[in-house]
């Protein structure tokens, strides 16, 4: 009985504690800053620049030039019709690492900069996180096209997208009009 007694009265004590404790506070709201600072880091870490920023021959071989930091494709770089590839070999991309061909023609990188007629300048917050959770351009448009990861990148939290549109928006502009996709049937008329 005595045991029993005891039993109960822990259960009791375990309860009361249990109900006195309070429930864990909301993590604070990150400031402004701290939003930029983990976006710069996401962007650092996720690969963005291997493909939005455009490579230039290095000492060791392609390298980011990063004095064009996520400027995407150079509007101003001609390209020729990609060869065919034989199989099981199905895409290509340029030496910049920019432009990349395959069954769907050929896809350019995008400007990621702040500008406001070229890159992100104009976009908003939602149609940025609307661009990466559906895969389609400003949210609504055309299929944002390989090699861009967007599939993953979906799964990533709104809070980390966020810090890193925050981040996008302090990127300095490059005015660089990045071409729009071609169409397997526009790559089949090039020269």
């Amino acid at each position: 009985m005595t045991k029993i007694r005891i039993s109960l009265a822990m259960t009791w004590v375990v309860a009361i504690v249990a109900c006195s404790t309070p429930p864990p506070a909301a993590p604070p709201t990150p400031t402004p800053a701290e939003m930029v600072a983990r976006g710069e880091y996401l962007v650092n870490t996720s690969g963005c620049h291997d493909c939005h920023t455009p490579f230039k021959m290095g000492p060791n071989g392609p390298e980011p030039d990063m004095t064009r930091a996520l400027s995407g494709h150079p509007a101003d770089m001609p390209l020729s019709k990609p060869p065919a590839l034989p199989e099981p070999w199905v895409f290509m991309g340029a030496g910049t690492n920019t432009a990349w061909a395959g069954p769907w023609g050929i896809s350019f990188t995008a400007n990621l900069t702040s500008d406001q007629n070229s890159g992100l300048g104009v976009w908003t917050e939602d149609l940025f996180l609307r661009a990466i959770r559906e895969g389609k351009h400003m949210g609504t448009s055309r299929p944002i096209l390989p090699p861009m990861p967007w599939p993953m990148y979906r799964n990533m939290t709104d809070d980390d997208l966020k810090s890193i549109f925050a981040y996008l928006k302090t990127v300095p502009p490059i005015a660089n009009n990045v071409p729009e996709p071609l169409t397997p049937e526009d790559v089949a008329r090039m020269k």
